[in-house]
C-alpha cells in the first residue's frame, strides 16, 4: 500500500510541476497577484476578470522566472473571464479536456502562481450540471464544482486533471463554492472577445413570466410550465418573428422554455444573428416559428 501512496504521490507531483508550466503570475491590482493560464502559445492568457483592476501597465510572470508585459485584449465580467496579450512566443499551452469526460469523483488539481513558484491543492470533482448562471448574470452552457481550497491568488489559474489537462479556470467571483469556468465556456467567451471585442448578448425583446401550462398540453410538450409574454418590443427580433402578446413560450433552440434562466441560457448558447426555431401555444394549440437573435445594445 506505501507503494501505491508513493507513486500517485510521485505523480501527481508530476502533473504539476508539467502543467505548472502554464501558469503565469498576473499582476494587475494592487493587492495580491492572481494567477493566469496561457491559452495558446503564441502568448494568449486568461484569467479572472475581477482580479485585472487596471488596464494598463499589466505584468505576466512566467514558469521560468522572467516577467513580461501584457495588454488586455477583453474582458467579460458577467462570466468573469478576462483576456491577455503577452509578449513572447512558444509558451507552453495546456492540453484540454472536454466535458463529457470529466465524472463526479475524478481527482483534481488546482494550480495558481500568486508568486514565483506554482502553488497547488487536490480534490475531487463535486458536480457536474447544465446551466451556469454566476452572480454577474452570465450564462454558461456547464459548470463544475469541486471541492478544492481556492487560496488567495489562486482566482483565474487552471483546474487540471489527473493527467494535467486543463479543465477549466478557477474563480472565487462566482459563489460561495469552489466553482469552475469548463473550457467550453471559455473557449466561447475567448472566441468571441477576438472577434468582437466583447461577449455579445442575445437579444430577444419580451417581457415575460412564468405560467402553468393547461393540462391539456402538459403531457404533449413535455413540461409543466411556460414563459407567458406580456409585452413585445416593437421591430424586436419577437416582432419580427411573429411572437405577439399573449403567446406563451415553450421551447426555443431545441430547448424546453419553462422559466427565464432557460430562455437567458439559450440566448446566450445560440449566438447573436443565428436563426433558431421557438415553440409557442397560441389559442391552445402548438405554433412553430423560427426566430433571429439579436444583440442586446
Amino acid at each position: 500500500m506505501s507503494d501505491v501512496l508513493m507513486n500517485l504521490s510521485n505523480e501527481l507531483a508530476d502533473t504539476v510541476a508539467a502543467a505548472g508550466k502554464a501558469v503565469v503570475r498576473v499582476e494587475a491590482r494592487r493587492r495580491l497577484p492572481a494567477s493566469g493560464i496561457i491559452w495558446s502559445t503564441d502568448g494568449l492568457i486568461v484569467t479572472a476578470h475581477h482580479v485585472v483592476e487596471r488596464e494598463d501597465n499589466i505584468t505576466v510572470g512566467l514558469s521560468d522566472g522572467s516577467s513580461v508585459s501584457a495588454t488586455l485584449v477583453g474582458r467579460d465580467p458577467s462570466t468573469d473571464v478576462a483576456v491577455l496579450r503577452a509578449q513572447g512566443s512558444s509558451l507552453p499551452a495546456l492540453e484540454q479536456v472536454a466535458f463529457e469526460n470529466v465524472r463526479v469523483g475524478h481527482l483534481v488539481l488546482a494550480l495558481g502562481r500568486p508568486g514565483k513558484d506554482v502553488l497547488s491543492t487536490l480534490g475531487i470533482v463535486s458536480a457536474l450540471g447544465d446551466g451556469l448562471k454566476s452572480a454577474m448574470g452570465g450564462q454558461g452552457e456547464q459548470f463544475l464544482q469541486t471541492d478544492v481550497a481556492m487560496y488567495p491568488g489562486f482566482s483565474g489559474g487552471p483546474l487540471v486533471d489527473a493527467a494535467g489537462r486543463l479543465l477549466g479556470l478557477n474563480t472565487s467571483a462566482m459563489r460561495d463554492t469552489s466553482l469552475t469556468i469548463p473550457t467550453s465556456t471559455l473557449r466561447h467567451v475567448i472566441d468571441s472577445i477576438l472577434q468582437h471585442g466583447k461577449v455579445r448578448k442575445g437579444y430577444l425583446g419580451v417581457g415575460a413570466q412564468p405560467v402553468r401550462l393547461p393540462s391539456s398540453l402538459r403531457d404533449s410538450v413535455g413540461q409543466e410550465t411556460g414563459l407567458l409574454i406580456a409585452s413585445v418590443e416593437t421591430d424586436s427580433p419577437a416582432d419580427k418573428a411573429g411572437i405577439m402578446l399573449g403567446d406563451t413560450l415553450v421551447g426555443m433552440g431545441g430547448k424546453q422554455v419553462r422559466h427565464m434562466d432557460d430562455l437567458a441560457s439559450v440566448l446566450a448558447s445560440s449566438g447573436v444573428g443565428a436563426s433558431v426555431p421557438a415553440k409557442i401555444v397560441r389559442g391552445g394549440q402548438l405554433h412553430d416559428l423560427s426566430v433571429t437573435i439579436g444583440e442586446r445594445a
